[in-house]
């Protein structure tokens, strides 16, 4: 692995490359008006939440490092000390990377970009009605970050004063990920989609787990499951048992081959074929693929009873 020291970069690379690797980050549009009313929409990638009681989140605009000139959303914010911060989805990336070009301030990004501007309720700037997710937001404190050594960005801390969310994300009371369909920012001019089809669950355990130090030798040093596989079957609060009754099947269960049940992404089916081999039914590899297969089903305790047979 290279390593490299900010420093040996020229401040382009060294942006480029912190961007590239923190990523994908979430963009927080940002809508502000400054003392004469003027609106102002821009996109912040430098952007996240940091408290919830009170609620807390930052965004980080920058001073220009070439011409030294301030963000127009720093100035606005600093002078009302009011905004609101509105989610992206997919359906306005488009039309929200019309509001990163350079208009002046006396230019309303509101109309060069066609968003609809909603009244805030307890702030002066809009929030953006297109978008699934905005929050009204006041100033709590900004930080210049190392101007004692030329450094040229902020930290806005802004305390949320009011959410607002579209009915039609929302199932049971709580926002479902894949009805907001929201990007994120990357290196380059690369985004990502949080798409429902990239999107996956992960329970953080509610207490303690055995660790991957804790799996037995034949499963930790598998030639087949991987560092993932692992980390799954190492997140139980204790080591499993065989379980004799696994697997059972019905008289009528039927399976093709292992490697055709395999492909479609039948681990059960497999594992039949496998039990009904008697020169096969304790092949170690078999039994991790099956495992592995098992796993990428969300199946743990089908996966620890398979990997249990050898």
């Amino acid at each position: 692995m290279r390593t490299i020291l900010p420093d040996e970069l020229s401040h382009r690379d060294r942006h480029q490359l912190l961007l590239s690797g923190v990523s994908p980050r979430p963009i927080a549009f940002v809508s502000s008006i400054d003392a004469h009313g003027v609106s102002n929409l821009a996109p912040y990638s430098f952007f996240n939440a940091f408290a919830s009681k009170p609620p807390i989140v930052a965004i980080g605009p920058a001073i220009a490092a070439k011409t030294g000139r301030v963000k127009d959303t720093w100035a606005n914010i600093m002078a009302t000390g009011e905004c609101t911060i509105n989610a992206v989805s997919y359906a306005m990336s488009a039309a929200m990377n019309i509001t990163s070009s350079e208009y002046g301030p006396e230019v309303d990004e509101f109309i060069k970009a066609g968003f609809t501007k909603a009244p805030s309720t307890l702030v002066k700037p809009p929030f953006v009605a297109e978008a699934p997710f905005a929050m009204e937001c006041r100033l709590m404190e900004n930080i210049e970050l190392r101007r004692d050594i030329g450094g040229n960005g902020n930290l806005m801390l802004l305390e949320v004063v009011a959410f607002h969310v579209a009915d039609s994300v929302m199932v049971d009371g709580v926002i479902d990920p894949r009805r907001m369909d929201l990007v994120a920012r990357m290196g380059g001019s690369y985004y990502a989609r949080a798409h429902s089809s990239v999107i996956f669950e992960q329970q953080q355990p509610p207490r303690p787990v055995i660790g991957l130090d804790a799996l037995p030798d034949h499963i930790r040093t598998s030639p087949v499951l991987t560092g993932r596989d692992l980390a799954i079957l190492a997140s139980v609060p204790e080591l499993p048992m065989y379980d004799g009754s696994f697997p059972r099947f019905d008289t009528e269960f039927r399976a093709d081959a292992a490697e055709i049940e395999l492909a479609a992404g039948n681990a059960m089916a497999a594992l039949y074929v496998l039990m009904n081999d008697a020169e096969r039914r304790h092949d170690r590899i078999m039994l991790h693929r099956i495992a592995a297969c098992f796993l990428a089903h969300g199946k743990i305790d089908e996966a620890w009873q398979t990997l249990l047979m050898e």
